[in-house]
């Protein structure tokens, strides 16, 4: 039986079973007393317990869930980095991992598959915006809700990324079908690391295989980094091509190829689920061409058999298709005197190009090119960003090429946002402006929370449209935690004292306890580890002399019942000697 089932962790997570088991870690399901609820509890192995690098690690989840507070990252509400033990204490889900909801599918109905990847994409959203990069998205760190809802778990690998750059023995963390190139060669990576394993998601659901497989790992990655997927509607004609679009620009081998943030992946889906037939022709993306009728003539062999039974045919018939095939010959003579030119050509695919290097490139001076020039984001100045045929037609030499020429945005003066509420800014710069932004918190205690503190560029800028302007915005006063120990056994005073010189408010709460003298700590919320500081730690300290214990209580009055009975026996305290109090 596991060592840990039927325990009690720290007299108040009480372990009832193993619900998982991880690469460095195993998840229990447990019930914390204290606060009355079902919690998950993921304990460090004990074979990294003395692995400084596997103890950074899981810190680091801790502190990078720590930050968050989102409906679709799962909450964390405490945890202990002792010497002996190390474990966080989580929101408790419910539910099937996305990886076990994908195998009993098979194939995940594209608008369901859709609406779990805009969520994935809103937790990374704010995960991306407090600076914290998942680095290890996959369908096994995903859990479904019954109710449809998505919850993103385990970041583990986690890092700021404002840190450094990761060392070489970082560079195979993570499911090698959904890492990104730049994990697979072992560089730096940022949010759009997270993007790249979204994509692959998404092609999994919808096609049911992930895009690369081979027999070991290191030959997937090499896939990664050389080989391009199947189109998926090849796989699965169902799918949207808008769908197809969106998920191969995030599987795109170059970063900067991808999505800039998750924010602007997720408004191509809603753009997408409010027209399922939109096509956005991203850039980087080759367009299919569309499906050509299918013109094969008929079996020659039938025909013929068909015609060697048919009667004899009249001899007016006979020479109606006489006249009828010279009137072809004449026509096709015609055609192709009067004709610019019988030679046919494939059209180019021009989108991307640029019209001048183009129109001076001998090799397409047998194309007639018609310049249309307009306003367009997406694309440089001077780019093509449309044409007409479309690449892939059958053309002939000297045809006209309808081309579709970007003058780039509209330049526009960027105002004075400092001080305005985000919300008021983001809906201006975006909506109106036809901007990108991106959004970074910072903390500032001179500016409200959620207010704007400066963009770059900055005011009196000129910008044009399709841009993006980084905003930061006020997070508050900036936070500050501190490392408190396990005080168990320790002289009250003595504790108090410490806490006290690291900056935290202490509660004292007396206890019936037989186990420890008068005035010993016996146990203390929130558990050792990384706390805000200046929030309050309780300290429960043993009363040998109590009677009774205080009576069990629910979260929303154990602070007013322990306080009272805190008062009681402060009152009653007994002399250095508990004995004289008999």
């Amino acid at each position: 039986m596991d060592r840990f089932i039927g325990k009690r962790l720290d007299g108040r997570y009480e372990i009832r079973e193993l619900i998982g088991v991880g690469g460095m870690a195993v998840v229990y399901k447990a019930y914390d007393n204290i606060d009355d609820r079902i919690v998950a509890i993921k304990i460090l192995k004990e074979e990294f317990l003395a692995n400084d690098e596997f103890r950074r690690r899981f810190k680091n989840e801790s502190k990078a869930i720590a930050v968050l507070s989102h409906p679709n990252i799962v909450k964390v509400y405490d945890v202990s980095f002792g010497d002996v033990l190390q474990y966080i204490v989580m929101e408790y889900i419910n539910g099937i991992t996305l990886k076990q909801y994908i195998e009993q599918q098979g194939v995940i109905e594209w608008k369901e598959a859709v609406h779990f990847t805009e969520q994935i994409l809103r937790a990374l959203q704010h995960a991306h915006e407090k600076g914290i990069i998942h680095r290890d998205i996959k369908p096994q760190n995903i859990m479904l809700l019954p109710n449809g809802n998505i919850k993103v778990t385990d970041f583990g690998i986690a890092r700021f990324s404002r840190s450094e750059q990761r060392t070489i023995t970082d560079k195979a963390i993570g499911s090698v079908h959904y890492i990104s190139p730049e994990q697979a060669r072992g560089d730096f990576t940022d949010g759009k690391a997270d993007i790249y394993s979204v994509g692959v998601l998404l092609y999994e659901m919808t096609t049911g295989r992930v895009p690369f497989q081979a027999d070991s790992a290191v030959s997937v990655a090499i896939m990664q980094l050389q080989n391009e997927p199947v189109r998926p509607t090849e796989i699965n004609p169902n799918i949207p091509y808008g769908l197809e679009e969106i998920t191969l620009k995030a599987m795109q081998k170059e970063p900067h190829n991808r999505f800039i943030s998750a924010r602007e992946m997720l408004q191509d889906i809603e753009r997408l689920i409010a027209d399922p037939a939109i096509r956005f022709h991203y850039k980087y993306i080759a367009e299919k061409p569309d499906a050509q009728e299918d013109n094969e003539p008929e079996d020659t062999e039938d025909v013929s058999e068909e015609r060697a039974k048919a009667p004899v045919v009249p001899i007016l018939a006979g020479i109606a298709a006489v006249f009828l095939v010279v009137m072809a010959v004449v026509l096709v003579i015609v055609w192709n005197l009067f004709s610019n030119s019988g030679t046919t050509l494939i059209c180019p695919n021009f989108v991307g190009k640029n019209y001048n290097d183009i129109i001076n490139d001998p090799e397409y001076s047998k194309y007639n090119f018609k310049l249309t020039q307009e306003h367009n984001a997406e694309y440089e100045i001077g780019e093509i960003f449309k044409q007409s045929p479309e690449a892939g037609r059958t053309i002939k030499e000297k045809s006209e090429i309808q081309v579709w020429v970007s003058l780039g945005g509209q330049s526009l003066t960027l105002n004075d946002y400092t001080g305005d509420d985000f919300k008021t800014v983001n809906a201006a710069l975006t909506e109106d402006l036809e901007l990108k932004v991106t959004r970074i918190d910072v903390a500032d205690e001179n500016v409200q929370q959620g207010y704007v503190i400066q963009t770059i560029p900055p005011a009196g800028s000129t910008v044009r449209t399709g841009d993006t302007i980084t905003v930061y915005v006020s997070s508050g006063k900036e936070v500050e935690y501190v490392e408190i120990r396990d005080y168990t056994g320790m002289e009250k005073d003595a504790a108090k004292k410490d806490l006290v010189a690291l900056g935290m408010t202490v509660n004292i709460v007396y206890r019936y306890n037989i186990e420890y003298p008068y005035d010993y700590v016996v146990g203390q919320s929130p558990a050792a580890g990384s706390v805000e500081k200046g929030s309050v730690v309780t300290l429960y300290i043993s009363d040998p002399n109590a009677i009774t214990s205080p009576p069990r209580t629910t979260a929303s009055s154990l602070s007013e019942e322990e306080t009272t009975y805190t008062a009681q026996t402060d009152a009653q305290k007994p002399s250095e000697d508990p004995t004289e109090n008999e």
